[in-house]
Formats: C-alpha cells, structure tokens, sequence
C-alpha cells in the first residue's frame, strides 16, 4: 500500500502537473500569438479552467495521501503558489468550481487562471529539465537533440502573428532560419532584425541566444541542481555541453556560469547604455537596445536591432571596446575565465595558483590571432574601406573585425566591398573560431593550436607534441584531426551544392558557408537573397557548426564496442 502511494504522490502527480502546466502554457502562447477570434478564444479558456481544476486536485490528493511534514518539506512552494490563487479567487468574489464561471466573460478570472498555470509551469522546470536527460541516449545525443528542441520551440514562436511588426509577414522556412542561427548564436539573417519582427519577436530571439549561448544543458543542470543535485547522468551530459573535466565540480561551474554571465552582461549593458542614450529616442528604447546588444555580443551571436549592424559606431572608440571585451569573454569559454578567476583568487590569498594547458593554450591563440587579424585587415583594407580615417580609427575598426571575425558577426565596415584579400583572411578566422565550451563556434582554437603544435614537433622529428612543458596525449591529436578534416569536408559538401542553387559570387558561397558553419554571421550580402534549398543547407550547417562536426559524428554513431584484439602494423608511404 505504501508503495502504491509513493508511486502516486512521487511519481504519477506530479508528471500529471508537469505535463498539464505545459499543455496550459501552450494554450496560453496560441492564443495570445495567433490573435484567435473570440469564440475559438472562449474554447481555449474553458481549457485552462480545467487545467486549473486538475492542478489543483493533484495538489489535494497529495494532501490526502501524504503527512503534512512532507507537504511542508517537498511541496511549500506548491502550496504557497495555490494558496495564493485561492486568496485572488476570493478577492475576485467567484465561484471558482460553479459552472458560471465556465460563462463569465470579465477578463479578470480568465487572466488569473492564465497566470496560476504559468506560474506552475515555472515551478515545474525542475521536472521537465529531467525529460532532457534520457538514460538511452548518449551525452553528445542528448547535447544535439537539446538544440533541436530549442530550435522548434523558437521556430514556433517566431512564426506567430503576435512575433512579426504590423504590415509584415515571416514565412515558415524564414521562422526556422531565424530560430536556427539565434539559437546556435549564428546572426546570419534573412530579414531584418529590428523592423521585421516586433518588440514580442526580437525578445523571443533574445531568449534564443541567451539559452543557445549558454546551452540548455546548463539550465536544465541548474533547476535539476534546484529540485534536489545533479545525478551522475546529469553530470556527465554537462561535461559534454561545457567541455569540463571535473565532473565533481561540474554544479559549481553551472552556478558559476550563471553568476558569471549575470554580471559581464549586466556590466556591458550598462556601458552600452550611456553610449546609446543620446542617439536614442528615450531611455527604455536606450536601455532596451544596450541589454539586447550586450547579450548578443557575450553570447557571440552577432543579431543586432540597427539594419547596418555597428557601422554607426564605427568611430566610437567606447562602442568598439566594449563590444569587444564582452565577443572576447564569452569567447574564452568559461572553463578559461573560471581558471582565470580561481588562479587570481588563489594568488590574492597568497595560495598555490594553477594555470591549466588549456587556457594558456587558449589565451595565447586567442592574443596571437587577434594581433595578427588586426595587422593584416589593416594591411588589406588601408588603401580601400579605411582609407578616408585617421590612424586611430583604422586600427580601432581592424580590431573591432579581427575579434569579431572569429565567431561574433558584427561589424563596424561593410563586409561586401572588403577586398579578396581580406574576406579570405576572415575565412580563416571564421573557420578557426572561438574556444570550447565558450558561446562561440569554428574548430577551436584549441584544435588550431594542437595541430600547429603536431605539425611544429613533426618537422622537429619529436614524437610528442609538447607545449608549456606538458606533454599534450596522443588522443586529442586525434580529435583535433577528425574535426578540422569533418569540418573541411561539411564546407566543401555545402558549398559545392551551394554553387549549384545559388546565383551567386564563388567567393560570397564560400564566405556564406565558413560563416554559417563558425557560427559567425558575417555575410557578403547573399544570405537574404537564398533559394529555399539553399537557406535549408545553411540551416543544417549553422547547426552542424554549433554542435560540433566531431559531436555530431559522435551522436549519430550509436554505442560503441570496444575491440579486445590488435592487428599487426604495416607501413604506408604518406605526402
């Protein structure tokens, strides 16, 4: 009998609230995305009435089954959140369970059914973070279909009526292109940001990129580590999604995560916002397009709400250096930054400070590849885009398209009159990218790293590959092989499809597909101007660029057996 209960109370009530605070939110965003006629509108509250009515009597059959210690200890946030509803209810004077209140027409009884099941459905994040972690699927699976997920929702939305301005139309295949490269922090657009899509639609990318930037996984890790720890399942996806080692450690990363993105974007909308004020009509518009620029720029996302991107600013050394600092800390990749921070933390406390490979191999490209971006965009560009500006600004707007080339996707020059020279040199970044587990795409720099090491110990005839005096295993010369030849082997695939669809420059196609598959968003002008299929092979390869091409291998690959048995080795002539 105790058993039966258990199952009821701890199992089968709260997965019936899960999904019913889901079906009730569903109904809510319909109705309010689609502007339904009133009668269609008049079926959908009796719906979220009866979500109410079922909410509620789980809540009372706990109630009945389970002693009051357990109601306080597991389900007080329940209990406030439905106590509450009672006390509006009374307020409102109605009689919430008489069949009145199936006919009344005042909004106000609709509106607070509306909230009560929203306001369930957030309670019951924990719970539904746990669909996310299938126990028969493999972590890089489980890290491509959270994507997925985020995708569909976001294509949805942002193919509601409520989600474009007025007198404008999003077909579908333009709400998933969309939907796609927020969510893999792409910025690659096929319409306008600022005026195609209302102050609703513009919020909900906002939405897209924050949580693709992050990752799902380390939202749902951190309402899984609110509804009770993360389980070794949990923690071993997370590794996946951050690139952490330290699976002990991996709840205090999500936390640190959190905290970490909370202050760098709240610090950069505030700089952002003083520069924006005197251009802007007032200041929510200011405050509005500071927090959405300073989100997209940490995220390395690179949408904007101005139709010329940054090129307004092009002289405002401020603008530039702060869009800057935030592309470059989210960047790093918070593995980097945390490493960064316990090190100065641990020589403030005058402790042992320990710098890890990866971030001096991290930092160090990092430098190198800005610098040398910087140098030879200018050395490009001197006697083209830059030739009217002063020293000062020439460098300034080098810089700002060296360290946004590698995966952010502003821009302060227009990229179509950039000369051969120097879109093939952002290829190269773009293809290059960010760092692991940072918000950005590319191969790595890293894996950049890595091989120019393999390659400098094999001309020196070293059989290791060696840097700051570790010795780097052989393993990840392997990985770092695998996913620079995936990667060279998607952008040859694509763009030779793309040659075949679209009516277009060979070096726009090639600079459109190294963008998409860095997650950049820089365009030479081709990406409004696709056809159907070639906007769908963008898609698929903006999303094969944010998982990762060694990822997505992995993922599609099913279970792996290992090999208990060696073949003889044989020599081969190579080059």
């Amino acid at each position: 009998m105790k058993e039966k209960k258990n199952i009821l109370t701890k199992k089968l009530l709260p997965w019936i609230a899960t999904y019913i605070s889901i079906f009730g939110t569903a109904l809510f965003v319909i109705e309010y995305g689609f502007y339904l006629p009133y009668k269609t509108a008049r079926i959908f509250h009796f719906f979220i009435y009866l979500c109410s009515i079922i909410l509620i009597s789980q809540f009372f059959l706990k109630l009945i089954f389970l002693e009051a210690k357990e109601i306080i200890k597991e389900y007080k946030i329940e209990l406030i959140l439905i106590s509450f509803f009672g006390i509006f209810l009374i307020l409102l004077k109605t009689h919430f369970l008489h069949l009145k209140f199936l006919l009344l027409r005042t909004e106000e009884y609709v509106f607070l059914c509306q909230i009560f099941v929203i306001a369930f459905f957030l309670l019951k994040l924990p719970q539904i973070s746990k669909l996310f972690f299938l126990p028969r699927l493999s972590p890089p699976l489980i890290v491509a279909v959270t994507f997925l997920f985020i995708i569909c929702i976001g294509t949805f939305l942002l193919y509601l009526p409520l989600s474009t301005a007025p007198g404008k139309n999003t077909s579908f295949l333009d709400a998933l292109f969309t939907a796609t490269s927020a969510t893999c922090v792409t910025g690659l657009i096929v319409v306008d940001t600022g005026s195609h899509f209302s102050i609703f639609g513009q919020i909900v990318i906002l939405s897209l990129i924050q949580i693709g930037g992050l990752g799902l996984m380390t939202f749902a890790s951190f309402f899984a580590l609110l509804s009770g720890g993360l389980g070794l399942k949990e923690r071993v996806v997370l590794r996946e999604a951050v690139r952490y080692q330290n699976l002990s450690k991996i709840g205090y990363l999500v936390l640190y995560i959190l905290l970490l993105t909370f202050i760098i974007e709240s610090a950069g909308a505030l700089l952002l916002y003083f520069q924006f004020l005197p251009q802007a009509k007032n200041s929510l518009s200011a405050f509005y397009s500071a927090l959405f620029h300073s989100i997209s720029a940490f995220c390395n996302a690179g949408f904007s709400i101005y139709p010329d991107s940054f090129i307004k600013y092009q002289k405002n050394t401020y603008v530039n250096l702060t869009m800057t600092s935030l592309i470059i800390c989210g960047g790093l990749g918070f593995v980097v930054i945390v490493n960064l921070l316990d090190s100065f933390f641990a020589w403030f406390k005058k402790r042992k400070r320990t710098i890890s490979l990866h971030t001096k191999l991290v930092i160090v490209t990092t430098l190198i590849l800005i610098a040398t971006g910087t140098f030879f965009i200018y050395l490009g560009e001197k006697n083209n885009l830059l030739k009217d500006m002063t020293f000062k600004n020439k460098i300034l707007a080098s810089f700002f398209q060296s360290v946004t080339a590698r995966t952010a996707g502003f821009n302060t020059i227009p990229i179509d009159k950039l000369t051969k020279f120097s879109s093939f040199l952002l290829i190269i970044l773009m293809f290059i990218g960010a760092s692991p587990g940072s918000t950005g795409g590319g191969i790595k720099t890293s894996t950049f790293a890595t091989l120019i090491l393999a390659i400098k110990s094999m001309i020196q005839g070293k059989h290791q590959v060696e840097a700051f005096k570790r010795t780097i295993p052989q393993i990840y010369i392997y990985q770092a092989l695998c996913v620079v030849t995936l990667a060279l082997g998607w952008s040859s695939i694509s763009t030779l499809f793309l040659s075949l669809t679209e009516n277009a420059d060979f070096l726009n196609i090639l600079f459109e597909v190294f963008s998409a598959l860095g997650t950049v968003g820089l365009s030479r002008g081709i990406t409004s101007h696709l056809t159907n299929f070639g906007k769908i092979i963008i898609i698929i390869t903006i999303f094969v660029g944010r998982v990762g091409p060694l990822t997505l291998a992995l993922a599609i690959s099913g279970k792996k057996v290992a090999k208990l048995y060696e073949y003889p080795e044989e020599s081969i002539i190579i080059g």
